[in-house]
């Protein structure tokens, strides 16, 4: 009777041990570095959101080729510092397919060594160009470029007869490649910058800043950053009783930012792409459709809350992953690579993804909507 119960056990421990393969087989490891809190949260908080949404969605349909998809989101609270950790965690203890994220250029810019080190793909929220150019064989990024905002800018400045410009910039990596690009492409456009300031990202008064810009003679005010200290200028800049237009980045985004600066927001123009007015989109529009339907599934299960472009990042992120493993019919990392690498019509919330070995965005101008604030609102600009 003992020997068979040994039997039995050493039965079940084969059979334990052989399912433990067969198991993690099964999965599909992603990882996401998101600024979920900290100054940055309202980038990363939808984008984690955004991400749990998908995955649950798409396990509860069976998965991607069979297998489900294990999320292992890391709070990095925008600290550069703390996405290298995770980055080397995630790729060297927890051996992950890619990683989605980090929602900063500065972490980003940070890591993106280590992805291409450890051959690992990594598909970033964070917009700065530098991040894809020049191209790196396993990074992508998912929001249009910054150039592309900084041209969309100048060209309504230049309808609107603007050509003196004030600019503020934020002291992260985002707001030092947007400094960069306008200063770069405003002779172009015949741009001339007549002040050009630079804050903490942390401030909580810019009046200092702004008064430097008005008494420059500024007709337009050009604001680059992601963080709140966005909606303090507009509000400073008020305050002081700047008359002129206030552009912003397509940092801008997100209506918590628009609420943050009250009715000192009122016609603040910026480019961003069509998920902030899907409602309005015609019928035919390409993208509306998706737009639509990612809008509702993300305001159903944040209770209302509205979506934002950030958010949207790590959906196209989720989205351009398992389209490639699906077209590759394969988790293996250079296989998915390399089927990113050639997707093409991929439509998105940012736009219609073609990316290309020379093209790790794949978004073109088309993909950017001039938007302003009427009535506390995201609208169309001109509508």
């Amino acid at each position: 009777m003992r020997l068979i119960r040994l039997m039995a056990v050493a039965v079940i421990l084969a059979v334990a041990l052989a399912a433990t393969p067969a198991s993690a087989a099964d999965t599909i490891k992603v990882g996401a570095i998101l600024a979920v809190t900290g100054p940055a949260s309202f980038l990363g908080a939808p984008e984690a959101k955004t991400l749990e949404m998908m995955v649950e969605d798409i396990n509860k349909k069976g998965g991607i080729l069979g297998k489900k998809i294990e999320l292992i989101v890391k709070d990095s609270g925008a600290s550069p510092e703390k996405a290298l950790s995770f980055a080397k965690q995630l790729i060297e203890e927890e051996k992950v397919l890619a990683i989605i994220g980090p929602s900063t250029s500065g972490e980003t810019m940070k890591i993106k060594n280590v992805a291409e080190e450890g051959k690992t793909i990594l598909l970033s929220c964070a917009a700065a160009e530098v991040i894809v150019n020049p191209v790196a064989k396993y990074v992508f990024k998912t929001p249009q470029k910054d150039s592309y905002a900084v041209i969309k800018i100048f060209e309504q400045m230049k309808k609107m007869k603007l050509s003196k410009v004030g600019v503020l910039s934020s002291n992260t990596g985002f707001g030092k490649a947007g400094k960069e690009q306008i200063e770069k492409l405003a002779p172009e456009y015949g741009m001339q910058i007549v002040a050009n300031e630079v804050y903490d990202k942390a401030a909580t008064d810019l009046t200092a800043e702004v008064t430097k810009v008005k008494a420059s003679g500024a007709q337009a005010i050009l604001n680059w950053s992601i963080e709140p200290a966005q909606s303090i200028v507009i509000k400073n800049a008020r305050q002081i009783g700047f008359k002129g237009t206030i552009f912003q980045s397509h940092g801008f985004g997100n209506i918590k930012y628009v609420e943050a600066a009250g009715p000192a927001a009122e016609g603040v123009i910026f480019p961003a792409g069509r998920l902030l007015v899907a409602d309005v989109l015609p019928r035919n529009n390409p993208q509306k459709a998706l737009l639509m339907k990612y809008k509702k599934d993300y305001e159903l299960k944040c209770h209302g809350e509205e979506c934002s472009t950030f958010g949207g990042h790590a959906y196209d992120a989720m989205l351009i992953l398992t389209k490639a493993i699906e077209k590759a019919r394969s988790t293996d990392k250079e296989a998915v690579r390399t089927a990113i690498e050639n997707l093409k019509g991929v439509v998105g919330t940012a736009g219609i993804f073609n990316f290309s070995p020379q093209d790790h965005n794949g978004l073109d101008m088309t993909s950017f909507e001039m938007l302003t604030v009427k009535k506390g609102k995201f609208v169309p600009l001109g509508k």
